[in-house]
């Protein structure tokens, strides 16, 4: 078996194993198995049918990954892009009024739009013209920004009016009553970092994996003893799977109310325009800005800061964005929550199969993955980050042309709560800085053509 896999995966090639690059899969799915409960949650705002919407987002989350270890052997997983759904409900549909079947079309026009520059170098053109330095401050941002949504996920940090972020009140959840439901979450969570951090540290193999399952068990033991009392009200769910609907617990929802529901009758209109261009300026750069950050912590890229094969990638997203509308859900891209596998040790396609079968299972298993809570896969999240951030190192902070416009791309990332925002502000920074200091031979004619497109961005907000 092993060899069989060797054979198709080259798993020797990439110095691994069939055992490591499934768990690095399981890893992934572990911590983008959110996106199950979330996408449905999020989309159905725009009126599409909640049940459909879990089925087609397995489904759709399966097929984009397996289309990603097909084309370019790579151990990144895709699924409906968290910020492009919320775009795609309550700006395309409830605020501008769009149709959910006329946005949906938007996602479709957008992926064509996507293979097309796939196919003519355009997307890995612009891969290569970011600086190397700017590409291991991307990763950098990434595990920040990573590390940030960890935090929030497991309300260790919480929006406060006056500071805008704060640490979480437990003085507060006691005096009104939320602390079995909530407190107790947040310390459950931070135990579970020490936890994955000493793991780590011992060099466990599946660290990241055994984090997040331990976390869950302690849940689980919280919930039964009494500790953690789910309030539904306070998103505090049971960490326990529903199996109440006994056998049909375990069949797949029909997706065919969401399925092949594209609405072309609008497509000429100035404002389906500006929904294709904003739904393909954040996939396009958020995508980039994944590749680069994760295989720049796995290693990937060569000597020139290029990654092999992106072509194959960029190619998986975009197919993976236009299926994923036809199966009825918001842009399908690649998730930054990859680098938790690839921490794993994760380096090949097999890594991605793995994920795809675990979405495929997921529909038949759902009430064990939907109760994996957010405060167990918050902790492998808030580690993942800390493993982007050491590319920090390789960074040269003497250079202060090449840190600076680093440091401002590494820090936007998580204050804009936007990859593509970090990739902005660090490429217009790098061309204007190198630019104004005499350095006019490190910038490519196309960073100059992408610093003009993202400042003519922002006149357009």
């Amino acid at each position: 078996m092993e060899e069989m896999l060797d054979s198709v995966f080259h798993l020797k090639e990439n110095k691994t194993s069939a055992r490591t690059e499934i768990i690095a899969g399981i890893t992934t799915f572990m911590t983008m198995a959110y996106i199950l409960i979330v996408n449905p949650l999020i989309l159905s705002a725009a009126g599409m049918d909640k049940g459909a919407l879990l089925t087609t987002t397995a489904l759709a989350s399966a097929l984009g990954t397996l289309f990603m270890a097909l084309f370019a052997n790579y151990p990144f997983a895709l699924a409906p892009g968290m910020g492009l759904n919320a775009y795609f409900a309550y700006t395309v549909v409830i605020q501008m009024g769009y149709s959910w079947q006329m946005a949906l079309t938007a996602v479709f026009v957008e992926g064509i739009i996507f293979i097309v520059l796939s196919l003519t170098n355009v997307r890995e053109a612009i891969f290569n013209a970011i600086p190397l330095t700017l590409k291991r401050a991307i990763s950098v941002g990434i595990g920040l920004f990573i590390a940030f949504i960890g935090l929030l996920n497991a309300k260790i940090v919480v929006a406060n009016p006056a500071t805008k972020v704060s640490l979480y009140s437990f003085t507060k959840s006691m005096a009104d009553g939320s602390f079995h439901s909530v407190g107790i979450t947040v310390v459950i969570a931070l135990i579970g970092i020490l936890f994955t951090s000493y793991l780590i540290i011992k060099n466990v193999r599946g660290n990241i994996l055994f984090g997040i399952l331990g976390t869950w068990v302690l849940g689980m033991i919280c919930e039964a003893t009494g500790l953690y009392v789910p309030d539904p009200k306070l998103g505090a769910f049971s960490v326990f799977p529903d199996l109440s609907r006994g056998a049909a617990s375990f069949a797949p929802i029909s997706p065919l109310p969401v399925w092949g529901q594209l609405d072309f009758s609008n497509v000429l209109s100035l404002d389906f325009f500006a929904v294709i261009f904003a739904f393909l300026f954040v996939d396009l750069f958020d995508t980039l800005g994944t590749l680069i950050g994760v295989a720049s912590k796995s290693n990937m890229l060569d000597e020139k800061g290029r990654l092999p094969h992106i072509k194959g990638a960029l190619m998986a997203d975009a197919c993976a964005t236009c299926t994923g509308a036809l199966m009825g859900t918001s842009t399908v891209t690649t998730f930054v929550e990859s680098a938790a596998g690839v921490a794993e040790g994760g380096r090949t396609g097999l890594t991605s199969v793995t994920v795809a079968l675990l979405f495929i299972l997921s529909l038949f298993l759902s009430p064990f993955f939907m109760a994996i809570p957010s405060f167990a896969t918050a902790p492998a999240l808030i580690i993942v980050g800390f493993l982007m951030f050491s590319a920090v190192t390789k960074i040269d902070m003497t250079n202060l042309s090449e840190a600076l416009p680093a440091y401002i791309s590494i820090i936007a990332m998580p204050f804009c709560y936007s990859i593509s925002e970090g990739i902005s502000f660090g490429v217009i920074s790098y061309t204007i800085l190198n630019l104004l200091t005499g350095h006019k031979d490190k910038i490519s004619p196309l960073m100059y053509v992408l610093t003009a497109l993202f400042i003519g961005k922002y006149f357009m907000l």
